[in-house]
């Protein structure tokens, strides 16, 4: 295969290798990862149409939506920025150019923010995914308790154990979040939790 040594590259750490583009092992992982992320999009159509089912079924007056947001994060695109033509990897992020519609989530028990991006171009039109995690899995596990009393008044598959890595105190502030990115991403609906179903 294609070594950064080949190109005289020195990395100062193993972790930051990448793929030279223009070989065919870039492209060949470009291809790759575009097919996932096609995938991604499908399964995520998949998703909100049987959760619409579900719902227009038991509240049939609900009927169908009037908008539907397909916020991806953790993705890479070619993009334009800053007179360039760059792959743009937004981990932990969404795309947030002047009228995109994204989500912006919190904990199961604090919500989400629907917004619209500001185009700011220092951030290449990007904004957070969320709130971010103040404490890892395996810290949350170990010192949170009381995830019952925290989802109150919100009906959830009621699996304190399996659930307690995402007691809303393992996570950062929503609300401090959307403050500190409103050049970001513009507001327009905070959503409250009523009910979560999350996988466990």
């Amino acid at each position: 295969g294609v070594t950064l040594k080949r190109y005289f590259v020195e990395l100062p750490n193993a972790d930051l290798a990448y793929l030279v583009e223009g070989t065919s092992e870039f492209d060949e992982y470009i291809e790759d990862m575009l097919w996932s992320q096609d995938y991604a999009v499908i399964n995520r159509q998949l998703m909100l149409g049987a959760v619409l089912d579900a719902v227009t079924h038991a509240v049939p007056s609900v009927g169908g939506p009037s908008q539907v947001i397909d916020c991806h994060h953790n993705y890479c695109e070619r993009e334009h920025h800053h007179g360039r033509n760059i792959w743009v990897t937004r981990k932990g992020a969404i795309r947030a150019r002047p009228d995109d519609w994204g989500i912006v989530p919190g904990s199961m028990a604090t919500g989400s923010y629907i917004v619209k991006g500001r185009g700011n171009a220092a951030s290449y039109s990007s904004a957070s995914h969320g709130a971010g995690r103040r404490m890892s899995r395996t810290k949350a596990r170990k010192r949170l308790s009381g995830l019952d009393s925290a989802m109150s008044g919100i009906v959830w598959n009621n699996k304190p154990d399996a659930l307690l890595d995402e007691h809303p105190e393992a996570y950062k502030n929503l609300d401090e979040v959307m403050r500190r990115q409103s050049d970001l991403v513009e507001v327009k609906y905070r959503l409250k939790p009523i009910l979560n179903y999350k996988g466990s």
